[in-house]
């Protein structure tokens, strides 16, 4: 894969979402390194070309500049969502077990829109993930009597024993380098080591956790930590996955759908919670191979001299 077939198909992945690119991000998420004058030279022949638009610091494969204002607006409306999720974080920090909080999804990408929620991923102790994932779903049910239930989307857990993500492409790749981490230095960090095969389809990606702080550590933490700590605690955090996965799949079995359309379901293991990849990664795969194929088709076309 050369500079400009990369920027291409790095172009082709945002371009699913809508979403054009600056030009650091572009080599962000390129998926070979480069050297910069490469990648600038790269970038530059493709738009003399007509390959890729450029409106203002923005790139894109469509000449269309709603699309700019379009991100410029989501960009505000998450400027708004992220500093409310900066407390909400300090808050699910401070449930039992917790070790770690970012902000993941859409806003995780500075973006939003009127729909959007605040989706956030959560690194628990230990065999303790479905503990502290029952705990701080009972609270979110009271979320429902103030209708703020879409600023506590806790819909993604993993433990420290089960850092490591299973599915390896370039979606997952995209998503964990795009975490913005706000609780727990230690929990991520520990993250992004046992996630090293993401190097492999973003190399130029760097770990976002400078600014992290700490996880709340109060009183009523340890003591119920140190209160569950024990065989009692081990058979909780049992009883809670099975119950968890016998709803989850009656739920899926009755082909119940979320607010997106998408299939209701839900991968439950010892060391991780999370949607179910193939009601959502697999389908989305499939479209992005389906866009890389055409772009690139579009270009290889480009390139055939005129008889």
């Amino acid at each position: 894969m050369c500079a400009k077939t990369d920027i291409l198909t790095t172009l082709a992945y945002f371009d699913i979402f809508k979403y054009p690119l600056t030009q650091t991000e572009i080599f962000f998420f390129l998926r070979r390194p480069y050297t910069q004058e490469d990648f600038v030279r790269a970038l530059a022949q493709l738009l003399n070309e007509g390959q890729i638009f450029r409106f203002d610091e923005f790139f894109c494969l469509q000449d269309d500049y709603d699309l700019i204002i379009r991100r410029r607006k989501g960009n505000l409306a998450a400027k708004k969502l992220l500093d409310a999720a900066e407390g909400i974080a300090k808050f699910l920090s401070s449930f039992p077990f917790v070790r770690g909080v970012a902000v993941s999804g859409s806003l995780s990408k500075n973006y939003a829109d009127e729909t959007s929620d605040i989706d956030f991923f959560i690194v628990t102790k230990k065999n303790r993930l479905w503990l502290a994932r029952s705990f701080m779903h009972l609270f979110k049910k009271f979320t429902y009597l103030f209708k703020k239930q879409h600023f506590f989307c806790m819909n993604y857990y993993v433990d420290e024993e089960g850092l490591e993500i299973k599915e390896k492409n370039i979606y997952t790749a995209t998503e964990l380098a795009t975490l913005l981490p706000l609780r727990g230095i230690a929990a991520f960090q520990n993250l992004f080591k046992s996630n090293q095969w993401s190097k492999d389809f973003l190399p130029n990606h760097t770990m976002k956790i400078a600014y992290t702080k700490e996880a709340g550590n109060s009183v009523l933490k340890k003591a119920v930590e140190g209160l569950l700590n024990n065989t009692v605690g081990n058979l909780l955090d049992f009883l809670f996955m099975k119950i968890t996965a016998s709803r989850w799949a009656k739920k899926t079995k009755q082909k119940r759908v979320n607010a997106n359309g998408n299939l209701m379901a839900m991968d439950v293991a010892k060391h991780c919670a999370k949607p179910d990849p193939v009601s959502f990664q697999q389908k989305f795969m499939a479209v992005y191979e389906r866009s890389v194929l055409a772009v690139l088709r579009k270009y290889n076309q480009r390139l055939k001299p005129v008889p």
